[in-house]
């Protein structure tokens, strides 16, 4: 069986490749450019930090660098958000992209409190 380190780490990998092929139906104009800038960056970047998140030198280190990726996750649901308000895409795709960020970001979001607990029962 996988441990949750490397299912979390693959779903981050397919979570990055989704927005790349997302960020790949957005128009080429002004809007489409900024966003999908701004979507590439965060939406990609979750999975690299989960990844440093990972080699944690510390407790410490993994809650901090756990924040980044939840971060990441946030700014990315923002853009998905804005695209479906918008409609500049339309479909399942969008909706399904949305549901992984909501899960993902609940998922690092208990990683984190279930960290801090271990910090206050002194499991540094």
């Amino acid at each position: 069986m996988k441990e949750k380190a490397d299912v979390i780490s693959e779903r981050l990998l397919d979570y990055g490749a989704e927005i790349i092929k997302l960020c790949g139906k957005l128009k080429k104009d002004t809007v489409g450019y900024h966003i999908k800038g701004q979507l590439l960056r965060s939406g990609t970047s979750a999975g690299a930090n989960y990844e440093e998140a990972c080699g944690a030198q510390s407790r410490a280190d993994f809650i901090h660098k756990m924040q980044i990726v939840l971060k990441e996750i946030r700014e990315s649901m923002y853009w998905l958000k804005l695209i479906e308000k918008t409609q500049i895409l339309k479909g399942d795709g969008i909706k399904n992209t949305i549901k992984e960020t909501e899960a993902l970001g609940n998922i690092i979001g208990k990683s984190i409190v279930t960290a801090r607990k271990s910090v206050i029962r002194g499991k540094k």
